[in-house]
């Protein structure tokens, strides 16, 4: 099997959990390679994601590295599994890694829970609301870009509308409704789009309001996404950068004690609706 060009966030995760199952069982490289009659290179290609593994091979590994977690060992197996490219490949080569990434993540996980301070978040943005914000990017993104940036975000909003769409918690700062991005027009349009999505059963809105004051990870827009079991939870931080993702067992734990205590913060979403009406009807 020829290696792969470029594996996948999914991918490279998948790879990585192998290693740690082997770290814990105290077994080096060539002590497994020599368990599954490969050699080191081999097991090394595995655990980068540079080679794909079958469910198979998944269990067996994690008998080879008496591993009891069966929830665990499952949820990778399917993972092994995944057959076909999703739709963000179309992009791969046109828009950057960080950004396939991210659609990535969405579509695979089971739960979202997020937090944005500037702007509203990714999926719940309208076309004309999203257009202002992906025309701030730096450099300037030409006209052909922008299309295509624009053409990418809305199609991650296809996550919403699947029959097994995760259940999304949006934490937005009151910040983020008040700026006029785009002139009133648009913002009244984001504001109405905003409340009618917080009606839907997968979608709970929530504002963080100015009066909260200080919170954990203040300017940082965050994406807790959880996999099918709390060890394949990953964190996705926006950076000037780029983007982050995170899946440390420590970090992942730091994570959901922020976002437990910013969701202690909001309002509720009945009280996020009554501020939404409000500012929509000021615009």
């Amino acid at each position: 099997m020829p290696p792969r060009q470029a594996p996948t966030a999914r991918q490279r995760r998948l790879g990585t959990e192998l290693r740690k199952l082997r770290e814990r069982a105290g077994m080096t490289a060539p002590e497994a390679a020599a368990e599954l009659n490969t050699n080191r290179t081999g097991i090394s290609n595995l655990e980068a994601g540079r080679f794909g593994v079958s469910a198979e091979r998944v269990r067996v590994l994690a008998r080879i590295y008496h591993y009891p977690d069966e929830q665990h060992i499952d949820a990778l197996a399917d993972m092994a599994d995944e057959r076909g490219k999703g739709w963000w490949e179309e992009y791969r080569g046109a828009l950057s890694t960080g950004a396939l990434d991210v659609a990535e993540l969405e579509y695979h996980a089971k739960a979202l829970r997020t937090t944005h301070i500037m702007h509203v978040p990714g999926l719940l943005q309208t076309e004309e609301y999203a257009k202002v914000v992906l025309a701030t990017d730096v450099p300037w993104p030409n006209p052909q870009e922008l299309r295509r940036r624009l053409s990418f975000r809305m199609r991650r909003r296809d996550v919403l509308d699947r029959t097994d769409a995760p259940h999304c918690t949006f934490m937005v700062h009151e910040s983020a409704l008040r700026i006029e991005l785009g002139g009133a027009k648009v913002a009244r349009g984001q504001l109405e789009h905003l409340l009618d999505a917080s009606e839907r059963d997968n979608i709970t809105i929530r504002v963080i309001p100015f009066s909260a004051g200080a919170f954990p990870n203040v300017g940082i827009s965050t994406v807790y996404a959880a996999g099918p079991v709390p060890r394949l939870d990953t964190v996705h931080l926006e950076v000037p950068h780029g983007s982050s993702l995170i899946d440390s067992e420590t970090h992942l734990v730091n994570y959901r004690v922020i976002m437990d205590y910013i969701e202690g913060i909001t309002l509720s979403p009945s009280e996020t609706r009554d501020l939404m009406r409000s500012l929509a009807h000021q615009l």
